[in-house]
């Protein structure tokens, strides 16, 4: 098992039947990039029980955040969604990942592609200042099934553009595109349907992908994630790394 950290668990929220979110201690030596994931866990009948979880807090915040599924049945969630301020949480050493500036070329427009608790990683890549050194415009997409389920993605934006340190280049740069698939609301439809038929970009007011503009992060459900590789892929957008950065990336650790 790859060496842990017991950390503390300092506030929780459930945001509706099937999300929560929760905040923990974050060690002094504990070094990450906005947007990466860590292995996150708890003992489970005396054995540690991790799963990969994109921390949605920027690498400059002094404690962490986790907005999490709850899975029925669900080995880890089953249990997670119960914790309490004051438990102790396991907290792998090492962060990785792929949504992550160092993997995209430079660019103007960053899409930041996102369906349920995919927002995630995003949630750290929209309250860093230095998408916005990079890029003149972010859109953040979020699709859920129900309006509650929004609710996050709603609050965060908020918070970004009130931010003492992003805020003002927030405010002026990042546009929220949250829609629904199930439940009635403004902006309905699959992130994928609104960039099939364009919807997406007239109601952005720009043109389709371009690589020679366009950088794509996509965090979400596995189809959605190949549905939307494959759209990429069409618009001429190859997929990066950190070793070898280009037009879009996909988290792969990444499946709810």
């Amino acid at each position: 098992m790859a060496a842990v950290t017991e950390q503390t668990v300092l506030s929780v929220r459930h945001y509706t039947d099937r999300l929560f979110a929760f905040r923990v201690t974050r060690p002094a030596s504990f070094r990450f990039r906005s947007g990466e994931f860590v292995m996150l866990g708890l003992m489970i009948n005396g054995k540690p029980l991790l799963r990969a979880y994109s921390i949605a807090s920027p690498s400059w915040d002094e404690e962490l955040e986790f907005f999490s599924i709850k899975v029925p049945d669900g080995p880890l969630t089953e249990h997670l969604q119960h914790i309490q301020p004051g438990d102790t949480i396991l907290l792998g050493t090492k962060s990785v990942g792929t949504l992550v500036h160092d993997a995209l070329l430079p660019g103007e427009h960053l899409y930041l592609l996102s369906t349920g608790t995919g927002i995630a990683p995003f949630a750290a890549v929209v309250r860093d200042p230095e998408t916005y050194e990079r890029f003149s415009k972010v859109i953040l997409t979020h699709t859920c099934r129900e309006a509650a389920e929004l609710t996050y993605g709603v609050e965060l934006v908020a918070a970004a553009k009130a931010d003492p340190l992003v805020g003002e280049m927030a405010s002026a740069q990042l546009i929220h595109y949250p829609t629904t698939t199930r439940e009635q609301t403004a902006r309905m439809g699959r992130i994928t349907t609104l960039i099939e038929t364009g919807e997406l970009f007239r109601d952005l007011g720009v043109p389709a992908f371009d690589p020679a503009r366009d950088r794509v992060m996509i965090c979400g459900s596995m189809e959605m994630l190949a549905d939307l590789k494959a759209l990429c892929e069409a618009a001429g957008l190859e997929e990066g790394a950190n070793s070898r950065p280009a037009h879009s990336v996909v988290e792969k650790a990444f499946a709810g």
